[in-house]
Parts: structure tokens; C-alpha cells; sequence
């Protein structure tokens, strides 16, 4: 299975002024901080101080939304990444907590007025959300957590707080 991530960043970032914020679930433990590690990995690469990396966690992804909403208030963070982890069942549990989280997750750019990365594995399988992780044993897989980080970098210089930024 070839998953592919975000590619060549369209110009070198310094993040070295931002502040981040990851907001994790709890559910699906070793995906979910696969998936952090790769997002910090990649921001502290692209220049993102550990110091300036904030993370906290809540229940699960539905808890999601709220937590950014309200730690998005404090007009502290250049950039916000929810990371959860979504793996369909046998009821539609998965796709009402998908959908609902989700459109909360795009709506809520404008009313606090920061990035949001969308940080959130929506599978079929529990093999699939693995190997979106960068966990498949004996191969090599790309960890999405290291895109979300490049973007809420980009995002971040572009669009956030930052005295980078163009705003």
C-alpha cells in the first residue's frame, strides 16, 4: 500500500517565531502519538522551538472541536492541529462523529480566526490507520503527522499570529 503525504513545501519556512498547539484524542493510543511525534518531528525540522509547541489532549475525536475552540480563544497559538483517529465499526457511530467533527473542525477557522490542520485518520481499517501513522511492520510508511506539522508551519507563517506572517 503506497500512501503518499503532502509533498515539496512551495517555499523554505523558519518557524523559529511560531506558536503551535496539538490537541490530541486519547482513543487508538499508538496511532495517535505516532502521529503527534511526526508532527513535532517535522516542526522542530522546519525550525518550530519544542518550547513553542504546546500539547494537550481530550477524551476522544468528537472532544475535539471544542478543546480548539476554546484554547484557540486565548489568540496565543499561530496554528492548531486536532490529531485523532477515526476507524469504522460495524454501526455509523464512525461516520456521525466523522462528519460532525469535521465540519465543526472547518467552521471554526473563521470564529477563532487561526489555522486549523485537519488532523484526523478517517478508515476503514485499523491496518490503514497504521499506515498512515508510519506504522506497518516491515515497510516503510509515511506518517501523515509530518504533513499536518509542514502545513501548520506554512499555515502558520502565512495566516497566523506570526510576525512572519502577511496579514
Amino acid at each position: 500500500m503506497a500512501i503518499g503525504g503532502l509533498g515539496q513545501l512551495d517555499q523554505e519556512y523558519d518557524g523559529s517565531e511560531l506558536k503551535v498547539l496539538i490537541i490530541h484524542a486519547r482513543w487508538n493510543r499508538e496511532i495517535i502519538d505516532a502521529l503527534v511525534e511526526g508532527a513535532v518531528k517535522r516542526m522542530t525540522g522546519l525550525g518550530v522551538k519544542k518550547s513553542n509547541i504546546t500539547i494537550e489532549t481530550v477524551p476522544g475525536s468528537f472532544e475535539l472541536p471544542y478543546a480548539c475552540r476554546v484554547m484557540g480563544k486565548s489568540q496565543l497559538y499561530d496554528a492548531i492541529i486536532p490529531i485523532g483517529v477515526l476507524i469504522k465499526g460495524s454501526t455509523m457511530h464512525f461516520e456521525y462523529i466523522a462528519d460532525s467533527t469535521t465540519k465543526e473542525l472547518m467552521s471554526l477557522q473563521e470564529k477563532i480566526n487561526t489555522p486549523i490542520i485537519f488532523g484526523l485518520l478517517t478508515c476503514m481499517t485499523e491496518e490503514q490507520a497504521l499506515a498512515r501513522a508510519g506504522i506497518d511492520e516491515g515497510h516503510t510508511m509515511h506518517n501523515h503527522g509530518e504533513d499536518w506539522g509542514a502545513a501548520a508551519v506554512e499555515m502558520g507563517i502565512k495566516y497566523g499570529r506570526c510576525p512572519q506572517h502577511s496579514r
